[in-house]
């Protein structure tokens, strides 16, 4: 049976710095960000350093690192410079993810099949230096097959096309995603793989992710980030606390 344990909040702190860098100089700093989140239930935080430093930045990551008592997972492209830096700073997480420079936010799966014998080799000195291994997929079962392969310990399945469907009505486009998420994150548990989800969840769409057994982790960031206007940070963390406790 699958381990139904305390399902664990990953908090991402992108856009605190989206709106930092919005205007120039060091404020809302993302770290303070961070230790907030921390404070108010996290179990952890999520940053995403992309090619283009379009938010987080690489003093934003080693600072947190210094900062954080919860651990850090780094959102990261599979390349050479990403690699570097995950292996200076040794995150407890590394989260592989496919990157656009002219997307606005990560717009998909990472297509593990495609580049599998790439990733393998990419992700063996990761591993070796102490970092678990996330894979940022769709709920498709050949990619969960080739994240298998690749020596991963997680995979996190990208819960965007159901939140999409949820919020322009189309429930029946919801329901069938949300049957897929159901039917992937089991058959990932099965092949041994830790399952995570994320993007793009909201109070009104996480409470049947959170009810699925397999999942371990939720990374939720931009929705808590713009719900902390009107509720404050302490407060959006909070209750996406209790719904995801009250679903489990």
């Amino acid at each position: 049976m699958p381990d139904t344990s305390k399902l664990r909040l990953g908090v991402n702190i992108d856009h605190v710095a989206t709106l930092r860098n919005a205007r120039g100089g060091a404020v809302p700093d993302p770290v303070r960000a961070a230790k907030l989140a921390e404070q108010a239930g996290a179990d952890g935080i999520t940053a995403h350093l992309r090619e283009d430093r379009r938010h987080i930045r690489d003093a934003d990551i080693e600072a947190l690192m210094d900062a954080l008592s919860v651990p850090l997972n780094f959102e990261m492209a599979a390349t050479e410079e990403m690699q570097a830096i995950a292996l200076r700073h040794k995150p407890h997480a590394v989260c592989l993810v496919p990157e656009k420079r002219e997307e606005r936010t990560t717009e998909g799966g990472l297509n593990v099949a495609r580049d599998e014998n790439h990733l393998a080799h990419f992700i063996a000195p990761l591993r070796d230096a102490g970092c678990r291994v996330s894979i940022f997929i769709a709920a498709d079962r050949a990619q969960i097959e080739a994240a298998a392969r690749t020596g991963a310990d997680i995979i996190e399945l990208h819960t965007g096309a159901y939140c999409d469907a949820h919020a322009e009505g189309d429930l029946e486009t919801r329901d069938r995603e949300l049957e897929s998420l159901r039917e992937m994150a089991a058959f990932a548990h099965g092949l041994g793989l830790e399952v995570h989800a994320g993007h793009g969840l909201t109070f009104d769409t996480v409470g049947p992710i959170a009810a699925m057994p397999e999942v371990r982790e939720l990374n939720i960031g931009h929705f808590l980030i713009g719900e902390a206007v009107f509720m404050g940070l302490e407060g959006a963390i909070g209750h996406m606390r209790e719904l995801m406790e009250a679903a489990r």
